[in-house]
């Protein structure tokens, strides 16, 4: 078995790289510190033989007496900030483009250590060796991997929230605005050397994106939405480097399906589509990734409630949706019913039989072939939907429930008395229940006009179905993307690439002091394209130069590298476009987290929570004594 170890961690780090000699009693072996640990601020890893040992160290470090309020200010401070966005930048830098590398997480998702402590550990034959490593994540996706990481500097933290915003807001371009970001740091911590004040930096940032955003513009080009082939063109160029691109047109066709399936329209030209709520993507092991497929209806891993009585395939059924339970009604709180005669036990019974009778009559006047309710369905009205022939399903998710809604035109119902022939759902062709594998699915499918839809993956194991539906995820957000905004612009760096010339034509018209960086935010926009010419393993710096000739000439405005061969070739013949949505979004995100971390000047750390005016110390609870303690005298009656 191995040690316990211990972590120390305190804000000033106030020792020495080697572990302190005084208190080696109770430690079994050590280590000089790894500069991970050192940047993170923790003072040790111990392995202790016992408890006592322990405690003893962390008293010997609690003793030591010093104000926990830190302050750190000035040029050191936007120095730190910088350096930690760079780190994260670097970590997924290699993730960009078709050739990107993947990431392995240990511990991603499980276990007791941060993924970076696991690590450290593993790397100092510390205990927690691959055997207590939980979960494994193997992946590209930017937000994935820093999802799972687990950071202690704050600026690296806001890093880390850019990219979950990025993939809330458009769902793609990830990878891109944290090395947009980065680079826009790194240039601007030159600027800081020379005494600029950040705010000056800042005002040249946001001209540069107000300018890039103009530029984009022009050369965005629309996109005809029902032309199906461009925007399978479109949404294969933006998964084209994740892993399910190997499989073909499977992932962006599945992708497409779904979001014109679920989109709305309100008119004005405009289309509404909601992912999150109306597609459910349903992962079963078994199978082959080609058998995935967009079910024009609702999948549910739920069987009727009397699988002998109640019949499992119906056709054109008429489906009837409750989120009230057809289950006698229990008090609200605890009832207490008192009985005298051994009749009134027979009357109550009595009664909630016809509660439950009347309840599956009120049902079934609309001759429904579907029940489902949110809530229990008791045996005795199991018993009497199935003598009338209706099949029935309880204890359904509410958010299944409005997706079967969405589909089959039924209206969701909280009390039977309250029911209508409209609400009744009749929108789907077809009911069955099937087996895959060990369990039971119900397909309420062949809808008219579905506006909810299941997406069925099927693959050999959970890690690849897991992989696969992150690319989907992807593939769907930009579908919709180009349904709301339907502009494409130039894929592989190019988008960058035209932006960078404009902004470094138009710096020389700059007055002032803003001029300069300005023109570094004008260079910090060829990080996209610099990382894509890394990733394919070519000469970056022929690369690069051959394209700034290009673009500095303003010939074509679509001139970027095939992120497979490292070619520079013209995006339209390739087909590998960018939806304007995500572009507008990365430039925005980026320059504007820019701009905030380079505002920070300061940082305080260890301020006490302040108590809430009047409240004194916590009262003790009281003292009850026991006849033993007592006073004898207090005993007495007086």
């Amino acid at each position: 078995m191995h040690a316990p170890v211990l972590v120390l961690s305190k804000p000033p780090l106030s020792s020495s790289p080697m572990l302190f000699e005084r208190i080696s009693k109770g430690i079994l072996r050590c280590r000089s510190l790894s500069p991970l640990l050192l940047r993170s601020q923790c003072i040790g890893v111990f392995v202790v033989k016992c408890p006592w040992a322990a405690y003893g160290i962390v008293a010997s470090f609690l003793g030591s007496g010093e104000d926990s309020l830190k302050r750190e200010s000035g040029a050191k401070v936007h120095h730190a900030n910088i350096q930690a966005s760079k780190a994260v930048a670097d970590i997924i830098r290699t993730t960009l483009g078709p050739r990107s590398m993947l990431k392995m997480l240990l511990d991603a998702g499980g276990g007791d250590l941060p993924l970076s402590l696991s690590l450290l550990l593993r790397k100092i034959e510390i205990g927690h060796g691959p055997s207590s490593w939980t979960g494994i994540v193997v992946t590209n996706d930017g937000n994935a991997i820093l999802r799972e990481l687990d950071l202690a500097h704050p600026a690296a933290k806001s890093m880390i929230e850019l990219s979950r915003t990025q993939d809330e807001e458009v769902g793609d371009g990830t990878t891109s605005v944290i090395i947009l970001a980065g680079e826009l740091l790194h240039v601007a911590e030159a600027f800081i050397d020379k005494s600029y004040h950040p705010t000056v930096i800042c005002r040249a940032y946001t001209k540069a994106l107000e300018d890039a955003i103009t530029v984009i513009e022009k050369i965005a080009m629309p996109v005809d939405v029902n032309d199906r082939a461009t925007v399978l063109g479109l949404v294969k160029s933006s998964i084209g480097t994740k892993f399910t691109s190997q499989f073909g047109n499977l992932i962006a066709d599945l992708a497409i399906d779904a979001t014109t399936t679920v989109g709305v329209d309100l008119g004005q030209g405009l289309r509404e589509v909601d992912i999150k709520k109306y597609i459910k993507v349903e992962k079963v092991p078994g199978g082959q990734l080609e058998d995935s497929k967009v079910l024009k209806g609702v999948m549910i891993n739920k069987d009727v409630v009397a699988p002998g009585k109640m019949r499992r395939r119906i056709l054109n059924p008429r489906i009837m949706l409750l989120d009230c339970p057809l289950e006698y009604k229990k008090g609200e709180n605890q009832t207490n019913a008192e009985l005298v005669r051994e009749e009134d036990w027979a009357v109550l019974l009595k009664m909630e039989e016809e509660y439950i009778e009347n309840l599956c009559m009120q049902i079934l006047k609309f001759k429904p072939d579907l029940v489902i309710t949110e809530k229990g369905l008791s045996d005795l009205a199991c018993h009497y939907l199935s003598k009338a022939g209706v099949s029935a399903i309880r204890r359904l998710r509410k958010t299944d429930n409005n997706r079967i809604a969405k589909a089959c035109g039924a209206v969701v119902v909280n009390r039977p008395d309250e029911l209508q022939e409209s609400d009744v759902g009749t929108g789907a062709g077809l009911f069955e229940v099937k087996k895959i594998g060990d369990e039971f699915f119900a397909f309420i499918v062949d809808c008219k006009d579905p506006k909810a839809c299941t997406v069925l993956l099927r693959g050999a194991s959970k890690d690849l179905l897991n992989e696969v539906e992150r690319n989907l995820q992807d593939a769907m957000a930009v579908a919709r993307n180009i349904l709301k905004n339907p502009k494409l612009l130039p894929g592989g760096g190019a988008t960058e690439l035209t932006v960078s010339a404009a902004l470094k034509q138009k710096s020389s018209s700059i007055e002032g002091i803003e001029k300069w960086p300005y023109e570094a935010a004008a260079v910090a926009f060829e990080a996209i394209p610099r990382t894509l010419a890394q990733n394919c393993g070519v000469n970056v710096i022929r690369t690069m130069t051959a394209l700034q000739g290009k673009h500095a000439s303003g010939e074509n405005a679509w001139i970027g590298i095939d992120g497979n061969n490292g070619a520079i070739v013209d995006m339209r013949e390739r087909q590998i476009w960018d939806s304007y949505n995500v572009k507008a979004q990365t430039f925005k995100t980026a320059i504007e987290a820019a701009c905030m971390i380079l505002r920070i000047d300061d940082i305080v750390s260890g301020i006490k929570k302040k108590q809430p005016p009047g409240a004194g110390p916590t009262p003790s609870k009281p003292k009850i004594e026991e006849e033993g303690d007592a006073d004898g005298e207090q005993i007495l009656p007086e």
